[in-house]
């Protein structure tokens, strides 16, 4: 395979992956200030349940609103659900769509 190829699609992967990185770093920057966790959400696993690590009701509306306020989106009805706000990479996951959908 030529390198020249080979270097362009690792640059384009490692864009991808920065990209994530950063959405996700955001992410877990709003559950530290809003999520009232008794754990620093920015050292869990993406894919921990957040409201087994104290993540309540009350304080996932918290987190909806500054993550509205951070990315520019606003939450539809229909993920206003108890598993939108279980992992960090379920929020990912709809933070992604939705500012996918909005640009």
């Amino acid at each position: 395979m030529d390198p020249t190829l080979v270097n362009r699609l690792d640059v384009r992967v490692n864009r991808l992956d920065v990209r994530g990185s950063v959405i996700q770093d955001r992410i877990r920057d709003v559950l530290a200030a809003h999520g009232r966790m008794a754990v620093d959400p920015r050292e869990v696993d993406s894919q921990a349940d957040l409201y087994e690590l104290g993540l309540t009701s009350h304080a996932s509306v918290d987190v909806m609103l500054a993550l509205e306020d951070a990315f520019d989106i606003e939450f539809p009805d229909e993920v206003l659900k108890k598993s939108t706000f279980a992992s960090v990479s379920n929020i990912e996951q709809v933070v992604e769509g939705l500012a996918k959908s909005s640009a």
